[in-house]
């Protein structure tokens, strides 16, 4: 209620007669009655948007209690991820405005200056996507997003209208009408179950006709319309998408008609075609089925034969002297190429050490430009990355020598350890390590050659994804915390082995933590001799 509902215009005393005195001041009385009533809209109104403030802050009470106990185990939720981005980026600028009404500075001006901490679209809309991939990846119907029905053990907060509406509006700013569908009828059909909404059904509708008329299903989309218009039959765009849909839906069936029998398979082959590859991002990669059936535990298996090569073994390698009475546990996880993993190589003090000197610098992790040659992000790394010296931690050296003492090789040209964090919905899409003959040399201001080998240390357990795949070969190795995977990727000839091509699946449920060691060329002449076979 706003206070000029209390400004009255009063008439002066002195400009009464004495017939209208009486009455004047009748009316004055009602005047005051009806100030009081004002008065107490105005009191009731502040009652209610302080009670919507106690509700949000026992709401939030309640929920920070929850997720301070295991942040970690908590924003692996992707659920969580997802609504705590849109919470800090969206409600709490709600509650602001609500709050400023009662002039509260002190609340104010702490949230204000605590503002500038929040996430802001473009993280919200990252959190959306990163949902959006794991739907695809991991097959996930919306319910199932929607409801938290995924494998974790922290609390389900389910997903609103508002956080499903919100998701199909991000899909719908960039074209994409197939995740703008989905979105868009799971909001339909919890308003349809009974929950209530700021959302109303007419934009529901609008947002979910149009989308589907994009995508060729005229029918379906007439049918939306017309629900639409029977809520409200003077909605303009809505009226004006009726005569089109009908009108495009009569010559279609006027040509369909008309058509032969082989036209009819002919149209029919091509409507399959057209809803199998429904769905399907922009920049869809050819390889990106095999890698999202390796990510989803699916695809290549390795024969009998094969598998009967594959052995696990206690290794000393060469009679290290460190390995001797205390050898390494091996195993192979494939054979070409050959892909191994040491277990129990970090023990769980170096782990969290080595995580903490990374996080106060991890940032967004970036890409050698195939074209270009110069470091930059992309849509298909999603990760932050910290790199340490050994000079900075007496741990991160022992780490460093652990690495040459395992593999043999000198690691004095290798790059220094980087640290890697993949949150909920954190991927590197299908890539080679080393350098190509066709790209810019990456490298070279290095003056140490191409990569010759990965060694990639998982540091945390993943509940559900988080797998890294060989998309080539059919590989998949699943993170196992304190365990590392060694390959090489050069032959010993010096070509690049196209077989290690490797993706990071996205991470489903959890916090993927990981470190690299990618050795170089140079120092390594003798320790891995060339060859005069350029495949070996």
């Amino acid at each position: 209620v706003s206070w000029q509902w209390l400004y009255i215009h009063l008439v002066s005393a002195d400009s009464l007669g004495s017939e209208g005195k009486s009455g004047q001041m009748t009316d004055l009385l009602y005047t005051e009655k009806d100030l009081v009533t004002s008065l107490k809209d105005y009191i009731r109104a502040e009652e209610d948007k302080l009670e919507q403030v106690k509700k949000w802050a026992e709401k939030l009470d309640v929920l920070s209690a929850t997720a301070t106990q295991d942040p970690e185990g908590f924003l692996g939720h992707p659920v969580n991820a997802f609504k705590l981005m849109k919470r800090l980026n969206t409600e709490w600028g709600e509650l602001e405005s609500l709050v400023l009404k009662d002039m509260s500075d002190g609340f104010i001006s702490n949230l204000t200056i605590q503002r500038q901490y929040f996430p802001n679209d473009d993280d919200q809309t990252g959190a959306a996507k990163a949902l959006m991939r794991l739907q695809d990846t991991y097959r996930l119907d919306t319910h199932t997003i929607s409801s938290g029905e995924l494998p974790v053990e922290h609390p389900i907060y389910p997903m609103t209208v508002e956080d499903c509406f919100e998701l199909g509006k991000i899909a719908y700013s960039d074209a994409d009408y197939y995740h703008t569908e989905l979105w868009m009828e799971q909001a339909l059909k919890q308003l349809d179950g009974g929950e209530e909404s700021s959302v109303d059904m007419v934009t529901i509708l609008d947002y979910l006709s149009y989308s589907i008329y994009q995508q060729g299903e005229l029918e379906r989309a007439l049918d939306y319309t017309k629900r639409l218009l029977k809520l409200d039959s003077a909605h303009q765009r809505a009226n004006g998408n009726l005569k089109y849909f009908e009108y495009q839906l009569a010559k279609q069936n006027k040509v369909e008609a008309a058509e032969g029998q082989k036209e009819k398979e002919t149209r029919e082959r091509e409507k399959r075609e057209a809803s199998d590859k429904k769905g399907r991002p922009a920049d869809y990669l050819p390889e990106r089925r095999k890698y999202e059936e390796l990510c989803r535990g699916e695809g290549i298996k390795m024969t009998l034969r094969r598998q009967s090569r594959m052995f696990c073994r206690y290794s000393d390698n060469n009679r290290h002297p460190l390995y001797v009475l205390g050898p390494v546990k091996q195993e192979d996880e494939w054979d070409r190429p050959r892909i191994i993993r040491y277990h129990d190589i970090l023990s769980n003090s170096e782990i969290e050490k080595v995580k903490e000197l990374a996080k106060p610098r991890l940032r967004r992790a970036t890409i050698s430009n195939p074209i270009t040659g110069v470091l930059e992000t992309a849509h298909y790394r999603i990760s932050k990355s910290a790199w340490l010296t050994a000079y900075e931690d007496p741990v991160v050296d022992k780490i460093n020598q652990r690495i040459e003492d395992i593999t043999g090789l000198n690691v004095k040209t290798a790059e220094e350890l980087q640290v890697a964090n993949y949150g909920v919905g954190g991927q590197y899409e299908p890539h080679f390590d080393f350098g190509r003959k066709d790209e810019p040399d990456a490298f070279k201001e290095l003056g140490t050659g191409n990569r010759i080998a990965t060694w990639l240390i998982y540091m945390s357990d993943v509940p559900s994804g988080g797998a890294t795949v060989f998309t080539d070969v059919g590989a998949a190795v699943w993170p196992k915390k304190g365990s590392a995977v060694f390959w090489y990727n050069l032959f010993a000839s010096g070509e690049g082995d196209y077989s290690t091509r490797h993706a990071a699946c996205p991470v489903l449920v959890g916090n993927k933590w990981v470190s690299n060691k990618w050795m170089h060329e140079r120092g390594q002449e003798f320790r891995r001799r060339c060859t005069l076979n350029e495949s070996e």
